[in-house]
């Protein structure tokens, strides 16, 4: 009865759950996109295939509780990139209590998690609970949500209102596309492209050997400014630095960030696949100079050292600063990549005017797991 039912069934047994295994290995040096995006297409196929993804997910989630970190950091981009991509039936499953009850015990003493696996759990569950707030069958994280920060349980600091919003993209792949069908390219959630009008009338684009080439030798100097980026942020001492190099310091992070801009814009474009890989590594490497540039201004603002988790949790999530002096030249927005909506000459032609510089409410069992967490999250006495 049990085989019948299929409840003694491995969930990575299933196709997508095969793909869940292989997105969420611990031994690949960063995250297999193609693979996330294969994973969304097939939940996008039909309930069933979303309730396997969902069992996969979970007992990934389980398996590694405290003794895996990077398989779970792997397995929560799985379920963001899921939930940023995928329709109503994988939402429900992901925004029921039980489930989000899961989570937060991922994060309880008990597995002693490092604070970006906290950030990223509390991150997640703070962003669904005020995108599904209105939805009466996904309120479940959202009640989850209220009992969390009743308890004390401190949130990141995230501008919700200008993040792309979830939604539900067609295909990456059809599998039968009809002639010059233009396909929305679905995209993770840490580089999701909100659907601006622009974008959206301009469709994808499909440049020619020459262009492709020309894109790749501007992705260099991205790297470039990047890496100038991380030597200074490694380099310099927070709070010692000569006002020279921390003007250059801003200056760049700002040029870094219209740059980013362009990517992102890049990526609902392009419809060549190793290049929409490339624009998606980049995206993630600024991104995570960003949160390394919001650290290094958390630690010059302080003066003490930080002994709640709370501070740590603050300084990890970048929260703004007000001591820190601000900077007093605008850098200039660069043309980085900039699509024109006429046509691949234009498009070509606008890499030329590139503007940047190479040197540029639960059970007692759960309520008491929640107390701990959040006198783990509040006292000082926290890792």
């Amino acid at each position: 009865m049990a085989s019948f039912l299929n409840l003694g069934t491995n969930p990575f047994s299933t196709p997508v759950g095969q793909r869940i295994e292989q997105a969420t290995d611990g031994s690949m040096p960063t995250e297999n996109w193609a693979v996330n995006m294969e994973i969304c297409d097939m939940i996008n196929e039909s309930s069933d295939t979303a309730r396997d993804a969902m069992k996969a997910i979970r007992k990934r989630l389980q398996q590694n509780a405290g003794k895996n970190n990077q398989v779970i950091m792997y397995s929560l981009t799985v379920l963001e990139t899921c939930v940023k991509n995928c329709g109503k039936a994988f939402h429900v499953l992901v925004a029921q209590k039980d489930f989000i009850q899961e989570l937060v015990k991922l994060i309880g003493p008990k597995n002693d998690p490092p604070f970006v696996v906290q950030e990223k759990v509390l991150n997640l569950i703070q962003i669904w609970a005020d995108a599904f707030k209105n939805q009466p069958d996904l309120n479940g994280v959202t009640q989850m949500y209220m009992e969390l920060k009743n308890k004390g349980i401190e949130f990141p600091q995230t501008d919700i209102e200008n993040m792309a919003p979830i939604y539900t993209p067609q295909r990456s792949v059809p599998e039968q596309p009809p002639p010059q069908a233009v396909t929305q390219q679905a995209v993770s959630p840490q580089h999701a492209v909100m659907t601006a009008a622009g974008i959206q009338s301009a469709g994808p684009n499909q440049l020619a050997p020459e262009q492709i080439a020309k894109l790749h030798s501007e992705l260099e100097i991205v790297s470039m400014n990047m890496s100038i980026l991380g030597e200074m942020l490694t380099e310099l001492r927070p709070g010692q630095e000569e006002p020279d190099d921390y003007q250059l310091l801003n200056d760049l992070t700002a040029t870094c960030k219209e740059m980013q801009s362009r990517i992102v814009d890049l990526i609902g474009r392009v419809t060549d696949d190793e290049l929409t890989a490339e624009l998606l590594r980049i995206n993630d490497e600024l991104n995570n100079m960003f949160l390394r540039h919001q650290r290094y201004e958390k630690n010059r603002a302080t003066t003490t050292s930080m002994t709640s988790p709370s501070a740590v949790l603050g300084a990890a999530m970048g929260v703004p600063t007000s001591n820190a002096p601000a900077s007093n030249i605008t850098a200039p927005e660069p043309k980085l990549l900039d699509f024109p909506d006429n046509s691949n000459d234009d498009v070509l032609s606008s890499f030329n005017r590139l503007g940047m510089s190479n040197t540029t409410k639960p059970s007692t069992k759960d309520a008491d797991e929640f107390d701990m967490l959040a006198q783990s999250r509040t006292n000082g006495g926290s890792k």
